[in-house]
């Protein structure tokens, strides 16, 4: 329903973007608190157990609050995709009253009473299936809230939770502003030496960006965006710029007004205060009680396990690099700074495979990559993909043509329907490229949980968004991406597949609305897509003549797949056993020196340095102002599911339908109306195996 008073309560399935200004965050999310609150108050007063049903007690309180989760999500989502002073002040007026009544909710003494008395009833003790696990999960929900709490206690919670909240929101906003605060203006390219073409043509579009150089004349800006700094320190021969960079890049998050130190400290003490008063250890366990793990003890277990079975590797590819670096460089003095270790590296892999990652860029420019993926996944899951027409206002203004509203310019609407079917089962918007006021990284996000059709009603489409930050074009070429920047696309477009094939009738338990650690299983198996010559022929194609990748490159793609795997799995197990720790162990300590207390965490963890640089948990979003606090494991976890899960498809030849469907059917669709290891044991027929993982990255003994 259209709302042109209230924006952000607007229900129409299109978003009006452009009517979704600052102002009317207030105003608009105060209300929908107010309705909202009606909704449970409603629930929670006046009932009589023997009038009550499932309809009237579970699928309304599935319902409540429907309102103010939408509209804070659209704030939330431009706050990521728009940000301003203006919207973050509005964002921080709303986010205790926001939190305040999510917590409340669960404190409701009259609604926890209506829904124990419901599920203690004959007809609450009959339900089956899907109805069983709501009401399962719900119940679980109010436990683990701490609805069984004295008042005293509940009313401590609800604090701890608001400054959570506000504390997340800052660290956020620091990692953001400190990212922009930096930028190096070069007059000319006498220090780009080393650097691909396409990096100095990011840096030319960069100054253009701020009215800096001409045609004739160019200036070259550089900042710490992903797409602008990894060249710099991956190429640039000038070892004096990549320390300038380097150094740089280390500030975010760090230093000055924008320091997150004092708010990992608080993030971290708080979150075990919330644990303690809801009766666990620690905030791992709280966070992990339902999740496949169960523990924090099991999932340190299982990064430690790993960790393990790595380290031979990852010393071997170590000593690799050093004797690498000493026979090129015989007067180096043995000891790696940080901003060598990626321009080392880089030389090596070109030394062993004759292999330079920038060949592969004019094969995957984002339209090809984008256009084939599409073809790609709609050949194996049996769905069409179709782009819509979509129009673009600043905020505040009045569109001028025909389409899909969008926030940004570069922003492109989808639309998916079944392939037998043609039933309209979702749409999605992509943003894939930085800018200033944009967050970093590349996430999948929804803004409508779809439902199937039944009891008459038709079926209510998804919405959904994938968005990063890639290559953008530059130098009057498409936006060509690096191989690693091809495989983010595929990742968070698996995560959209989940969300959009979605089959549950319970809006709660469809989609990723899935155990943590489970929800990385359909965007990691996506990635192994773009490795197998037989799927990559259908989006690897030359910006200007179309032809596939020469097979001597394809080969030596192959060849180098696992350089240094043993460098990149103990990178991403220190950040998972530093998160696990800190939640665990640590959550208590002053952190005197924050950065020499992870470093003995993470000792045997990372490559000794000269330098020893600032610990990345200052901006490291995902766990203290994301989803991933106290469960960074999940990415590994996860690979272990899809790196097994990937092998029936590859016995299959890749790109099967009939694998495919089966795994649309049994786990793209099936969201979280089982326990996803019944789900993953029902498309395998056993539990998964480490071995496969280990064997992909080529760290498995001969």
């Amino acid at each position: 329903m259209s709302n042109p008073t209230a924006p952000f309560l607007d229900t129409d399935f299109h978003i009006k973007w452009s009517r979704l200004v600052p102002e009317a965050i207030v105003p608009d999310i105060t209300e929908a608190l107010k309705q909202a609150q009606a909704e449970i108050d409603a629930l929670a007063d006046g009932w009589q157990a023997d009038e009550l049903t499932f309809e009237n007690t579970i699928e309304a309180f599935e319902k409540g609050g429907e309102i103010l989760e939408k509209a804070w999500g659209k704030v939330s989502h431009l706050d990521s995709v728009r940000n301003s002073d203006e919207l973050r002040e509005a964002k921080n007026k709303m986010i205790p009253e926001v939190v305040q009544f999510s917590s409340r909710v669960y404190f409701n003494d009259g609604l926890w009473k209506r829904i124990k008395t419901f599920v203690e009833s004959e007809q609450g003790r009959a339900l089956t299936g899907v109805k069983k696990r709501l009401v399962e999960k719900i119940t679980e929900s109010f436990i683990d809230s701490g609805a069984d709490l004295p008042k005293e206690t509940k009313t401590r919670l609800e604090e701890v939770q608001s400054e959570l909240a506000k504390k997340s929101q800052k660290f956020s906003e620091n990692v953001l502003d400190s990212t922009n605060a930096w930028e190096l203006i070069l007059e000319d390219d006498s220090r780009l030496k080393g650097i691909p073409e396409t990096g100095k043509q990011i840096f030319i579009t960069q100054a253009k960006e701020k009215g800096l150089g001409t045609e004739e004349k160019p200036v070259y800006r550089l900042t710490l965006q992903y797409p602008s700094m990894i060249p710099v320190l991956t190429y640039a021969d000038d070892d004096t710029l990549r320390k300038e960079v380097w150094e740089a890049s280390v500030t975010i998050g760090y230093g000055g007004e924008y320091d997150n130190t004092d708010l990992i400290r608080e993030i971290l003490k708080l979150r075990q205060e919330k644990a303690s008063l809801l009766g666990k250890d620690h905030y791992a366990d709280q966070i992990l009680q339902r999740r496949m793990a169960k523990t924090g003890e099991t999932a340190l277990s299982f990064v430690d396990d790993l960790t393990k079975q790595t380290r031979p590797f990852f010393e071997k590819e170590v000593e690799q690099l050093h004797d690498f670096r000493k026979k090129e460089d015989p007067d180096w003095n043995g000891e790696f700074e940080p901003w060598d270790v990626g321009y080392w590296s880089e030389k090596l892999r070109v030394a062993n495979y004759n292999f330079d990652d920038e060949e592969l860029r004019p094969y995957f420019s984002i339209n090809n990559v984008l256009e084939g993926m599409f073809r790609l996944t709609e050949k194996i899951f049996g769905f069409k993909i179709e782009e819509k027409p979509s129009v673009y206002a600043k905020p505040g203004e009045t569109p001028s043509g025909e389409g899909t509203e969008v926030w940004h310019p570069e922003v492109k609407f989808y639309e998916l329907r079944d392939e037998a079917t043609n039933e309209h089962l979702g749409s999605f918007y992509a943003d894939w490229h930085p800018r200033e006021d944009k967050r970093g990284g590349a996430w999948m996000g929804e803004f409508e949980t779809g439902k199937p059709a039944m009891d008459g009603q038709e079926r209510e489409p998804a919405l959904g968004l994938i968005t990063g930050n890639l290559t953008p074009s530059s130098g009057g070429k498409p936006a060509l991406l690096t191989h690693n920047e091809v495989e983010t696309v595929f990742h968070e477009f698996g995560h959209l597949l989940h969300h959009l094939l979605g089959d549950v009738p319970v809006k709660s338990l469809n989609g990723v609305n899935v155990v943590w650690d489970f929800v990385e299983l359909p965007s990691q198996i996506m990635e192994n897509f773009c490795w197998s010559r037989v799927s990559l022929d259908f989006f690897a194609r030359h910006y200007e003549t179309g032809e596939p990748i020469p097979d001597e490159l394809y080969d030596k793609m192959v060849a180098a797949k696992n350089f240094q795997s043993a460098m990149m799995m103990m990178r991403q197990l220190a950040f998972s056993k530093m998160d696990l720790e800190l939640h665990i162990n640590h959550h208590s300590d002053d952190f005197a020196n924050l950065d020499q207390d992870i470093e003995s965490i993470l000792e045997g963890y990372l490559m000794k340095l000269a330098t020893k640089p600032p610990t990345m948990a200052r901006r490291f979003s995902h766990i203290f102002s994301g989803g991933y606090a106290a469960a960074y494991y999940s990415y590994k976890w996860a690979e272990v599911l899809d790196a097994d899960a990937f092998t029936k498809f590859a016995a299959a030849g890749v790109l099967s339908p009939e694998v495919g469907r089966d795994f649309r059917a049994k786990i793209l669709s099936q969201g979280n109306s089982r326990d996803a290891a019944e789900l993953f044991r029902e498309f395998m027929g056993r539990d998964p195996d480490l071995k496969s993982l280990m064997e992909r990255s080529g760290l498995s003994a001969a």
